[in-house]
């Protein structure tokens, strides 16, 4: 009897040590099924008009800041015509540039390019990346070629701290890291636990299905606006992960391989 009890007094830490989550991970970019709604843009008259971003954006197109109310990572946002078909875009949160983005229509306009720069992250690492869109629909007649509506099509050349994961397991729990300094320690609980190293200041809560599947969710001020199920495959090689977009109403789905220890 001495030795099953001590099994049983010693198997969830064994359990967790080998959990299929334990260890870095990185999206396979190849793999990314990314939103079906498509993003609206308008440059017409001087001014600059994102109806799908969160918060909408609505302001001249004149290069110099604009405030904007109701987003926790940026204060103020620019936007500057280069070119017939190039537009600049900064986002600011108090005088401190977070985010850059440079936009781009193709010469036949159906392709629209857009080269990304994250500085938000607290260690001050860009996290930067290409996204491409293709045309749906045109914008109203004398406007820019950056109007109109863009499905998103493909990602590239993102970096490796914007695009990869640390997990750890921990007592009926696990953390995450990223190489940016966000991330959480929470329990299997559905009780909230902060994100720390995000400006948003957002909480998570895990639930676990079952050995290979756990579901969290990201709160903002205590609404939902992430939910992420995360599937490890049976031989561990490969994490399938599906984010729903509360805000937005989208789903992107993606694989996360196992970096070789």
């Amino acid at each position: 009897m001495r030795s099953l009890l001590i099994f049983l007094l010693l198997s969830p830490t064994f359990l967790f040590a080998d959990s299929p989550f334990d260890g870095t991970w990185v999206a396979n970019l190849n793999t990314i099924q990314l939103p079906r709604h498509p993003e609206i843009y308008l440059l017409q008259n001087g001014t600059y008009e994102c109806s799908t971003c969160v918060p909408k954006i609505n302001v001249k197109a004149d290069g110099k800041d604009h405030p904007v109310a109701g987003s926790p990572y940026f204060s103020s946002i620019a936007v500057r015509v280069i070119d017939p078909n190039s537009i600049e875009i900064t986002e600011k949160m108090r005088q401190k540039t977070v985010y850059s983005e440079m936009d781009t229509v193709s010469s036949e306009g159906n392709t629209l390019v857009e080269k990304i720069t994250d500085m938000a992250a607290a260690n001050d690492k860009p996290e930067t990346a290409t996204e491409t869109f293709k045309r749906v629909s045109a914008g109203p007649v004398g406007s820019s070629s950056i109007s109109g509506s863009w499905q998103a099509a493909k990602i590239a050349g993102a970096s490796e701290n914007g695009t990869s994961v640390t997990y750890h397991s921990i007592q009926d729990g696990l953390q995450a890291e990223n190489p940016n300094g966000e991330g959480y320690s929470a329990k299997f609980d559905g009780h909230e636990y902060p994100i720390h190293g995000d400006p948003g200041h957002n909480t998570v809560s895990l639930r676990r299905v079952n050995a290979h599947t756990i579901v969290e969710t990201d709160r903002q001020d205590g609404a939902v606006h992430y939910q992420v199920r995360m599937t490890v495959s049976h031989d561990g090689k490969s994490m399938r992960v599906t984010e729903i977009d509360n805000e937005r109403g989208d789903r992107t789905t993606y694989i996360l391989e196992k970096r070789a220890q």
